[in-house]
């Protein structure tokens, strides 16, 4: 065990940090994204029903397991979750809080490099002038390697590399030098960025700087309810993963952060306060952004249509477009303001995932600040780079996919039954309870116990059999009638079956397209090597753990013998 306790500097520092953790891409690209894929207002009451319901509980479980864990000396899951119960397993379970946050931050941090490069290519008026047509195709360059922007070779793995350098040389500084004061500098920053763009998105008038239509037309696309929404499983998916994705549950960062704070300090009313904090950015800013503005100048229909191909598109591709509709000076100034908040948003919680894998190298291996975070830095270069080299070939979706989605919902599961139903919740609500600043309604003791782990389950199994066009009546109807039942290539398990690239090459095998062909047989076998790859790097983390384990169980030997 290492001698020197790192901890937090202040309750505020903390908040802002677990804020900032949750504070992500997700909040500004992810969100309008799902809410307009999913009905614009139709999203939103399934969405908020997810939150109280599966966000809020978890928060508190995640929170009360870090400060149990961090009380004996675990600041990483694998024992935090052996804390809770001492068979083996929990421990390999465990692991998933550490694999999710290297895996992850390895992809996430070459989309947070991507708003370094914007921020500068928006201040170099690299978008100038260009039809919303050629930024489309700036971005499919970048992404592609397929040629310098800046006269720099590899543009985008010089702008990958230093924003990994950074974000690595902040962890170097530790919690209260580091990450706790990147915290405070850059979530007012954010809102203030947010602030100004979610104003102009809001105050856009038809006929004015270009737009087509008033802002406040997507607005109320998107906050017009609609309650036939209810009775749609699709949407309650959407809304259910969209939550696990801004808060950063199922992954074992607010475990590790959690396990700084003192055992009687209060963590009841943080994790309201640094969800809440989360759920303004995301429902107040977050939503007043991209769509008001995107809808001002294209409608509708053709943000539907945009929205298609994920937030990256719509941000990325199309924002830097609609920017310069609003002369050289704003344009310019909202530019490196929407990409400026995505980079502070990005970092603050690239931050987090670096945490978890800090935190045990020094626990377990003595490393010190510096060396850990270091090797995170090189542990992460070396899993991101093949998404940066094969993005095209979908090494980044998948890592997204597997890590990124599937295993924060396992995760999530594993925690939530080994807390209500393992350790009990007599006296996880103790923990829950203990030092809090608030009075925790009684109502969630039955909610952490029953329904937040049946509405996990049903996200879970929902996922993993998805019907093909998401009719689950029509599937329902087609296997009672012996026709089978036809799965999404979304679903899980058509995903372990590749149904997509299958359809894909059928549909080229048929075109006669032979370039096409052996692109997707390609992207078939990188795309399985990546699936091979990252089962490897979990089974390492697992050796490690197993390392672990042996030290500490000899430690206690050579104690006894003494």
């Amino acid at each position: 065990m290492t001698t020197k306790q790192d901890s937090w500097g202040t309750r505020v520092g903390l908040i802002l940090a677990m804020a900032g953790n949750a504070v992500g891409l997700g909040n500004f690209l992810r969100f309008p994204v799902q809410a307009v894929q999913n009905g614009g207002g139709a999203f939103i009451i399934p969405y908020l029903v997810c939150f109280l319901l599966m966000g809020i509980p978890l928060l508190w479980i995640e929170w009360s397991m870090g400060r149990f864990g961090g009380s004996r000396g675990h600041h990483s899951t694998p024992f935090i979750l052996d804390s809770f119960d001492k068979r083996r397993f929990w421990k390999y379970l465990g692991v998933f809080g550490i694999f999710t946050n290297i895996v992850v931050a390895a992809y996430y941090c070459y989309i947070e490099s991507w708003t370094m490069s914007w921020v500068y290519h928006t201040v170099a008026g690299t978008f100038d002038g260009k039809t919303q047509t050629e930024v489309a195709a700036f971005f499919g360059k970048y992404v592609d390697l397929d040629k310098s922007f800046t006269g720099i070779p590899y543009e985008p793995i010089v702008f990958y590399i230093l924003c990994l350098a950074l974000n690595t040389y902040i962890l170097s500084r530790g919690l209260s030098g580091g990450i706790e004061r990147v915290a405070k500098l850059v979530m007012p920053m954010l809102v203030a960025f947010g602030i100004f763009l979610a104003f102009k998105g809001i105050t856009l008038q038809a006929g004015q700087e270009g737009a087509l239509f008033s802002g406040t037309l997507g607005l109320n696309f998107l906050w017009e309810p609609q309650f036939d929404s209810l009775g749609n499983l699709n949407v309650w998916l959407a809304a259910a993963g969209q939550i696990f994705f801004t808060l950063s549950v199922g992954m074992g960062t607010v475990h590790c952060y959690a396990a700084y704070v003192k055992k009687k300090d209060d963590i009841a009313l943080n994790a309201m306060t640094a969800g809440w904090t989360n759920e303004f950015v995301e429902v107040l800013l977050g939503a007043s952004i991209l769509i008001p503005i995107s809808v001002g100048y294209l409608g509708i229909d053709k943000v539907i249509e945009l929205t298609k191909s994920g937030g990256l598109g719509l941000g990325f591709k199309t924002m830097p477009y609609l920017f310069e509709q609003w002369g050289d000076v704003i344009g310019t100034m909202a530019g490196v303001a929407f990409f400026g908040l995505l980079f502070f948003a990005g970092i603050t919680s690239s931050l987090a995932m670096g945490s978890p894998w800090i935190a045990f190298m020094k626990d377990e291996f003595r490393f010190s600040e510096k060396s850990a975070s270091w090797t995170f830095g090189l542990v992460v270069l070396a899993l991101g780079l093949p998404t940066v080299f094969l993005f095209n070939y979908g090494v980044f979706d998948e890592y997204d996919y597997w890590v990124g989605t599937v295993a924060l919902v396992v995760f999530a599961l594993t925690e939530i039954i080994l807390f209500s139903w393992v350790f009990g919740l007599n006296k996880g609500w103790k923990e829950i309870t203990s030092g809090a600043d608030i009075k925790v309604p009684l109502i969630y003791r039955p909610i952490i116990q029953w329904v937040t782990p049946i509405m996990l389950i049903i996200v879970f199994v929902g996922s993993l059999i998805t019907p093909e066009g998401g009719d689950w009546t029509a599937s329902f109807q087609s296997m009672m009638h012996g026709d089978g039942w036809i799965l999404s290539d979304g679903s899980i398990l058509a995903k372990l079956q590749n149904q997509d690239i299958y359809h894909s090459l059928q549909a080229a095998i048929a075109a006669g397209d032979e370039e096409k062909i052996s692109f997707l047989n390609d992207k078939k076998l990188y795309v399985n090597g990546s699936r091979i790859f990252l089962t490897i790097v979990y089974g390492l983390i697992c050796l490690m753990v197993y390392k672990a384990y042996k030290n500490r169980k000899n430690k206690k030997t050579e104690e006894v013998e003494a």
